[in-house]
């Protein structure tokens, strides 16, 4: 698996363009539909990045633990949808997201209710993309790192959010496992968070001023998602 870096995302960006301000414009109606109590969770620019991502490396399978209320989800199955492939099977506790999703993106779609602990003792074999939201404990990090990632013999794309709301991860975090054990491993990773990468933050938003990419679905711009290949 090739490694996520910035010249590959500055290439994505013009070359899925037009599909890109479509699937934001239906992001930016779906979120003016959610009403009061919607979160969405991610920010801009790591949403089209995991899109943009998804398009490119047209996964079979997609796993995500923690859903929240299907901000993340629906940006997914959004991705899938337009490469016309693909299958995300989501986890999460709480089970709100059923009610948020569009009736429109739940053909490939499929949410397994409880800790994923407990219902995925395991990564499904040839999982292309595992993308994690949930706990940010470290314990919770600890347990997908020595049950998902150290088992894990195939090509994976990894997306983890939350890990650079600062320019470091925050000690005894989900981030700074995750970080500690790419850094054992001598594996690479990307990052856009305005914290931690300034210059790729700000090279991302100049390119998408150049495509029009100028008013924004959320209004954060922190961008704190880690981005890795297993290769």
């Amino acid at each position: 698996m090739v490694a996520v870096t910035g010249a590959e995302i500055r290439r994505l960006y013009p070359e899925y363009a037009e599909d890109l301000h479509r699937v934001r414009a239906e992001q930016r109606e779906f979120l003016a539909a959610s009403g009061k109590g919607f979160t969405a969770q991610l920010d801009d620019i790591e949403a089209e990045i995991t899109y943009l991502l998804l398009r490119a490396r047209r996964p079979q399978l997609v796993v995500e633990l923690g859903t929240l209320h299907g901000w993340s989800t629906t940006w997914i199955l959004r991705a899938l949808r337009d490469n016309g492939t693909g299958m995300l099977r989501s986890h999460d506790i709480a089970e709100r997201v059923r009610e948020t999703v569009p009736a429109e993106l739940r053909g490939s779609w499929e949410f397994r209710p409880g800790d994923a602990r407990e219902t995925m003792p395991a990564l499904p074999e040839r999982t292309e993309y595992l993308f994690i939201d949930a706990d940010h404990g470290a314990r919770f990090a600890r347990w997908y790192v020595r049950a998902l990632l150290d088992p894990c013999s195939w090509p994976m794309n990894v997306s983890v959010h939350d890990v650079f709301h600062w320019r470091f991860a925050k000690p005894l975090s989900e981030g700074r496992v995750v970080l500690d054990w790419l850094d054992t491993r001598r594996e690479p990773w990307f990052t856009a968070a305005r914290a931690r990468a300034r210059d790729e933050f700000d090279a991302l938003c100049a390119l998408r001023a150049e495509l029009g990419f100028t008013e924004d679905i959320k209004a954060s711009k922190t961008n704190p998602m880690l981005y890795f290949a297993l290769s």
